[in-house]
């Protein structure tokens, strides 16, 4: 059971078999170096030779890295330094290319580099140096001038195609065109618009060798650009509604029946001269989406993709016109691709739609990179790794390219100043990288087998004729000759298929008596003219006086004519006045629409500020009231602290100084008490006063005593006399009397060791006295 040939799904058609070719050519990439900016002072990129370059790290980035950037060098196919002209730029980068679409072959070439480093530039170019899209146009008509086919004889299939329409569905197609818009038919002397004016000098311009003048030419152009990998069509014209404008619809990618992608539904117009074709370039050039960043004025914002289609079919046998058959039209293309510029979001400060724009294009850059390291892999290891074509729309639009169908260059623009450094290190690597990517090359499509020199042996049918005409009855319009020879039936395929072919020659034989009837009454007609000229000869007399009234006239109508004629020429001096007044016009509406995109995105920025500093303020206010609290609370916790460790420690300090008074007062009695026992030891006389006191345990584990009341000692003093006597009273060797001595020691020791475990005042613990030493 086939999935393929379910009900209601079709078939996917196998590719057509394409002639095999082993030769492979390498990615041509060449470099260009755009000079320094005016407030730019220091380079980082120096041109060796005309095919190498040398990087060196700035003086500041070396300090922060502690020197670990060394000088590299990276070859390329060829170096532009900064005096290199556009027209030696074009003549060897994009001149192969125009050249190989004129022979049926297809070429793809893009600019790549970082933002500001002159991509746009080298391919556009400005007014005096035209880039290098205005330069291959002006190369294509100067080689296919005079083999233009007329408008819609080539016609586009909607399918990436071209068919060819008859003269007179061609000739009605016109007409249509005619009525419908006012476009200006193309003029038979070259008139420079001012978008292309002084572009392109004529000493520059150049054409192609080598060009079949069998055939028959068209040129078709079309303009796309991919903006955040939406792909847009900027030749479309859709109406306007100012009420409610619709945006732009995005148009998707779709393969045609040779498997090659094309953008379905994009609009292709056909351009019959090179103002022509820059001026619709110029039509989308309006339409492209650019905006003003901190590293270039007129950033692009996306990728812009310009496809120039050359229709070729060849002519008939006779050289009159294009050959009715689809199958020998030849479709070439040139892709010509400005890709947006890689920048990094800390340095250009994107927000908003800017930085999603910017995350976008570093996004579709990097699968570019992506699917170059695949290619570069599967040919120098021969793996079979898919290629990520599909994860980006321009990738995905030029997959066929890098597949075969035509040549691949690459202009590497580079900026020298010392601020792009890393940016530029990574764009010569992948560019370095680029270059050992190999596409195979293209084969020569087959022509048509009719003889060569069709066009050349018509025209020289033609001249003979009017030359002929002319000797027997005086001049004769070329419009005339066309018209007879066009009544010529045309002559069949005359290549006899076989020994049993009982057509060709019957058909053959046909065409010719066909063609020998109308020869014969061609001469009656002729003999009939000659006749009709012989009477106007024989009246010639009678019209001489009637001749010198019309030089007369001619006379005077010259004289008009030439004031006409001046007219003309200040109309057409107006005219092209007008045009570039208008031109400026849009140019400063253009500058105009940036600096007011530029004043909204600065004054959503203030107003995001501005809201940000009243967040930041009201945060203030609540974080100064919250640590007021704080700090109150703070201030009422250490003030009742401070105030209890005061009254704590002036408590204690009263307690210390009354228990070293009470222990001096003790002290006191207790010699008093000693000297008045010494006295008199028969009377002592000793009155105490004791309150009991209340104890408790403590937490150690022992006992103390708080005393309710204060014990009182009472003792009666001696007399001072027998004081004295009794206190100079010794013992026999000197020495004062031991039992005294021994008493008043004993009486101390006694009260000391009897106060050491008690409290001695209230609100006051003491854990004990350290005990004497007896003697």
């Amino acid at each position: 059971f086939c999935f393929c040939n379910r009900k209601g799904k079709t078939p996917r058609r196998p590719p057509p078999k394409k002639p095999s070719n082993n030769q492979k050519d390498p990615v041509g990439v060449y470099c260009r170096v755009r000079p320094l900016g005016a407030e730019d002072v220091e380079c980082c990129i120096e041109v060796i030779s005309n095919t190498t370059i040398q990087l060196h790290a700035p003086d500041g980035l070396k300090a922060n890295r502690n020197g670990e950037f060394k000088e590299t060098q990276y070859s390329f196919k060829k170096v532009f330094g900064i005096k290199t002209t556009q027209g030696e730029l074009f003549e060897d980068v994009a001149k192969p290319l125009v050249e190989d679409i004129i022979h049926c072959k297809n070429g793809l070439l893009f600019t790549y580099g970082v933002t500001g480093s002159g991509k746009t530039y080298t391919m556009t170019g400005s007014p005096g140096q035209g880039g290098l899209l205005p330069r291959s146009l002006d190369m294509i008509f100067n080689s296919i001038g005079p083999y233009q086919a007329k408008r819609y004889v080539f016609k586009p299939d909607d399918k990436n195609g071209m068919e060819v329409q008859n003269q007179v569905d061609a000739l009605l197609d016109r007409q249509k065109r005619d009525s419908q818009t006012t476009v200006p038919k193309t003029p038979t002397t070259r008139r420079i618009d001012p978008e292309f004016a002084d572009m392109i000098s004529p000493v520059e311009a150049c054409k192609a060798d080598g060009v079949d003048e069998d055939s028959s030419y068209s040129v078709f152009v079309s303009y796309i650009e991919i903006y955040n990998n939406y792909i847009y069509d900027l030749l479309e014209e859709t109406p306007i509604d100012p009420i409610k404008p619709k945006p732009p619809q995005s148009k998707i990618l779709r393969e045609d029946q040779n498997h090659n992608m094309y953008v379905a539904g994009c609009t292709e117009v056909e351009v019959k001269s090179t103002e022509e074709a820059f001026e619709v370039f110029w039509r989308g050039q309006k339409k492209r989406r650019i905006a003003n960043t901190q590293l270039n004025r007129e950033s692009s914002r996306s990728h812009s993709v310009f496809i120039i289609k050359l229709a070729q079919a060849p002519l008939d046998a006779d050289g009159d016109n294009v050959l009715q058959d689809k199958n020998q039209v030849n479709v070439s293309q040139l892709c010509l691709v400005d890709l947006a510029g890689s920048e990094r979001t800390s340095r250009t400060r994107a927000e908003g739609s800017r930085l999603r724009e910017a995350g976008n294009i570093n996004q579709s850059l990097m699968t570019l990179r992506t699917c170059i390291e695949v290619l570069r892999e599967n040919q120098m290891c021969g793996t079979n790794k898919m290629v990520p074509y599909r994860d980006s729309k321009v990738t995905h639009l030029f997959k066929n390219y890098f597949d075969g169908e035509g040549k691949v260059r690459m202009v590497v623009c580079v900026n020298p100043k010392a601020d792009d450094y890393e940016e530029t290190l990574l764009v010569m690597r992948f560019a370095e990288m680029t270059q050992e990517v190999e596409v195979a090359r293209p084969i020569d499509r087959p022509i048509c087998g009719f003889a060569a020199g069709r066009r050349q042996r018509n025209q020289a049918f033609k001249e003979e004729l009017t030359r002929r005409l002319e000797e027997r009855g005086g001049p004769v319009d070329g419009g005339v000759c066309v018209c007879l020879l066009q009544s010529f039936p045309p002559l069949p395929p005359c290549e006899i298929s076989g020994p049993n072919d009982d057509v060709t020659l019957p058909r053959l034989i046909e065409a010719l008596e066909k063609r020998h009837k109308i020869r014969h009454m061609m001469i009656e007609e002729y003999n009939k003219t000659g006749k009709i000229i012989t009477l106007f000869r024989a009246q010639d007399s009678n019209l001489l006086s009637k001749e010198n009234f019309i030089q007369e006239q001619r006379g005077k109508l010259g004289e008009k004519e030439k004031m006409i004629q001046n007219q003309k020429n200040e109309i057409d001096r107006l005219e092209k006045k007008s045009r570039m007044l208008e031109y400026k016009i849009d140019i400063l509406q253009k500058t105009t629409n940036i600096y007011e995109e530029d004043k909204r995105s600065l004054q959503q920025e203030l107003e995001s500020r501005e809201h940000r500093l009243q967040r930041e303020m009201s945060e203030k206010r609540r974080m100064e009231t919250r640590m007021q609290g704080i700090v109150t609370d703070s201030k009422l916790k250490w003030e009742k602290e401070c105030e209890r460790r005061v009254n704590a420690k002036q408590l204690e300090m009263q307690n210390k100084l009354w228990v070293k008074d009470e222990k001096l007062k003790q002290l006191k009695a207790i010699v008093t008490e000693g000297k008045t026992e010494n006295r008199q030891p028969q009377r002592p006389s000793r009155e105490k006063d004791k309150v009991p006191g209340e104890v408790f345990k403590t937490r150690g584990g022992g006992q103390a005593v708080q005393f309710t009341d204060i014990e009182t000692l009472k003792q009666e003093n001696p007399v001072a006399a027998s004081r004295k006597r009794r206190s100079s009273e010794t013992g026999p060797d000197g020495e004062p009397m031991e039992g005294d001595w021994t008493d008043v020691e004993t009486r101390c020791s006694v009260a000391l060791e009897m106060r050491a475990g008690s409290n001695l005042g209230p609100g006051y613990q003491h854990h004990g006295y350290p005990k004497r030493r007896k003697p």
